[in-house]
């Protein structure tokens, strides 16, 4: 992040705050009261999010923001009785709003994280929670001095197999784990890169606020397809890290309770396809943990075969959650997560399949709203998750390993 907005989020961390303990907070919300939700960011992966508040009864939507004149229009034929705004300000400025989902692109998570805060709203922020390590230092301060429900959007912590994997290393049939195996493919049609999106013929300066888009970053001419392809440049994306490994890393690091990576390492490189992008789309991760545990992620744009997975190899038995499909946050297909003995040290133990249903997580949120209990998803998750995948980009761009202490002192890239 450039200095003058690195200094503007330290001066929220330091004085925010006492703006959020003067602000009116949400009202308190009784058994049968829907929750009124508004949203900033309602872009594609928004628009998921809003289908899913859209179902459920106990929700209400109330009021959108976005700076593109199409999303606000996309959220309003989505439910026509819905306020559409293009400041995210104004939003919060609303009274009759109880939560706010935050699903903009990632350089802009941490402005709209800090102000949802400060305007004393409830807050669902998508992954990942940050666009850098001092985000997410500021970010997490900031939350654990609110009173407010944060939920990170890590669907995978509200997954059966979650359930189950904790339960089978708390019985202690998986025994001491050493490694773990973790993996996501997808492929797409030669010349059509991952992610890359065609500009609408409406995308152009007058419909969106570039200035808002660039969140302090230097000044330039209206650039549409970085503005909707945000997802392949440095300056607003983490790449594949922060898309995708971000779930499963945050999964392996619940299942097995372990803090942030003391060191880690990231090779690979642009290799499916030329097309201008920055950030790599085949690699190869590998953390270390201080708790004796190496856990690798490995991924590729160009062979979808084995979907995605984790193996969690233990002395007394390995879990292997497989998906068929390479999808974090939708149904994957053939979803199961087994547990398999060690004959070596468990000779008459005995095979089982995972049988916890999941859980909605966006109905999760909405209920710990309520019950003002932690979601799944919590903000400690969502920071160490953060912290995992931010120590990955910075080894890769440095081309070195990089421990934790290295990292938290590197400076925004």
């Amino acid at each position: 992040m450039p200095d003058d907005s690195r200094r503007s989020f330290l001066k929220k961390a330091a004085t925010g705050l006492a703006v959020a303990a003067a602000y009116p907070s949400s009202r308190v919300l009784g058994a049968n009261d829907r929750i009124r939700v508004g949203m900033i960011g309602p872009g594609a992966r928004g628009q998921e999010l809003l289908n899913q508040v859209l179902k459920l009864p106990s929700a209400q939507l109330v009021a959108v923001a976005d700076i593109y004149s199409r999303r606000r229009d996309e959220a309003k034929h989505m439910a026509p009785g819905i306020d559409t705004l293009d400041d995210h300000r104004r939003l919060l400025d609303r009274k009759d709003i109880d939560g706010v989902l935050v699903a903009s692109p990632l350089h802009i998570h941490a402005r709209h994280f800090l102000d949802t805060l400060e305007a004393g709203k409830d807050l669902y922020s998508e992954k990942t929670m940050t666009w850098s390590i001092a985000e997410a230092d500021q970010c997490l301060a900031a939350a654990k001095k609110s009173d407010r429900v944060v939920q990170i959007g890590l669907q995978y912590e509200s997954s059966g197999h979650l359930a189950d994997a904790r339960k089978w290393i708390k019985d202690g049939i998986v025994g001491k784990i050493t490694q773990v195996e973790a993996w996501m493919s997808r492929n797409t049609p030669h010349g059509k890169g991952q992610w890359v999106r065609q500009v609408p013929p409406d995308c152009t300066a007058e419909n969106v606020d570039w200035k808002s888009f660039l969140n302090g970053r230097p000044d330039r001419p209206f650039d549409g397809f970085k503005f909707i392809n945000w997802r392949l440049f440095w300056e607003f994306s983490g790449g594949n890290i922060t898309e995708n490994m971000i779930h499963q890393i945050a999964w392996i690091m619940s299942a097995l309770d372990l803090p942030a990576p003391s060191a880690a390492f990231m090779s690979g490189g642009v290799f499916s396809e030329k097309d201008g992008r920055e950030v790599p789309d085949t690699i190869v991760v590998t953390l270390e943990f201080p708790t004796d545990t190496v856990v690798t992620w490995q991924s590729t744009f160009s062979n979808s075969h084995y979907g995605l997975g984790e193996r969690v190899l233990g002395s007394d038995g390995t879990l292997e959650h497989v998906a068929g499909a390479s999808n974090m946050v939708r149904d994957a297909g053939d979803d199961v997560i087994r547990y398999y003995p060690e004959k070596a040290n468990r000779p008459g133990g005995a095979a089982l399949t995972g049988q916890t249903p999941d859980q909605n997580h966006m109905a999760n949120w909405l209920e710990c709203m309520r019950s003002r209990k932690t979601p799944n998803a919590s903000v400690e998750i969502g920071y160490q998750s953060a912290i995992a995948a931010h120590m990955s980009n910075i080894s890769y761009r440095q081309k070195r390993r990089v421990t934790f202490e290295e990292a938290k002192s590197a400076p925004p890239q």
